[in-house]
């Protein structure tokens, strides 16, 4: 069989056959049995937070090849191990992006994800993270936070029998909401929330305290409104310059 045939047919089977959707309350890893390279998908509700780190090409012309790298651990590392404390899934590693879902429903699952944006912050950004300094002495990173909560279907794509060619598929409005909120972002305000999920917030995750013009510490919200043009529609969402330290 040619090549052209061969694509032809593959792509006629994924067309013409039924897509089955089965809905599970965890976030699919490659590794999942239930994925195939057929029309097969797992459906599930999470939290979904994107990362993006701002002005790489700047630090790739600034810096050699190996200290780039060594930035890209460190920050990927602070990353991957604020997700997990906080009940984090860290999926599709792109160039300078993460996608991280918080799967479950509840006000909890959407507030934690909400609160590991803010100690990611912290630990990236901030003079007493302990690990600023070291990514400092290289360059300052810049990026963006996004956050929404949704529906996300999962897929597998690429060839099989082949691990090298083949990844996994995030398909979502939450997604796309979530990476459009985070173009929004710079510093000193690296966070954005959809109004979802700032309307669904623990107390804990929406206000902090500040000294009042006496001295007496006063409750705040620490989300500011703002609107981003999202398919074609005006939509709301908050931003934030707060951070949540990380003892």
């Amino acid at each position: 069989m040619g090549l052209k045939q061969d694509i032809t047919d593959k792509v006629k089977a994924i067309m013409d056959e039924e897509f089955k959707i089965e809905d599970v309350t965890y976030v699919p890893d490659i590794k999942n049995s239930k994925l195939t390279f057929g029309n097969t998908g797992l459906k599930f509700e999470a939290t979904v937070l994107y990362i993006d780190m701002r002005g790489s090409t700047e630090i790739l012309n600034k810096h050699n090849k190996a200290s780039v790298a060594k930035m890209h651990m460190a920050y990927f590392h602070t990353v991957v191990k604020i997700a997990k404390s906080l009940g984090g899934e860290v999926r599709s590693f792109n160039g300078d992006s993460m996608l991280v879902f918080f799967q479950g429903t509840t006000k909890q699952s959407l507030s934690n994800a909400v609160q590991a944006a803010m100690q990611m912050k912290f630990m990236i950004s901030n003079s007493d993270s302990g690990i600023n300094k070291y990514l400092a002495q290289y360059s300052a990173l810049n990026f963006g936070i996004g956050l929404d909560d949704g529906d996300i279907l999962c897929t597998k794509i690429g060839v099989g029998g082949d691990s090298n060619n083949q990844d996994l598929m995030w398909i979502g409005n939450c997604v796309n909401k979530s990476t459009a909120i985070s173009d929004k972002c710079q510093a000193p305000n690296h966070i954005g929330i959809s109004k979802y999920v700032y309307d669904n917030l623990t107390d804990t995750a929406k206000y902090g305290t500040r000294k009042n013009y006496w001295g007496q510490d006063e409750k705040v919200d620490i989300w500011t409104v703002a609107y981003f043009n999202y398919n074609g529609k005006t939509e709301t969402y908050y931003y934030t310059s707060w951070h949540w330290t990380v003892t």
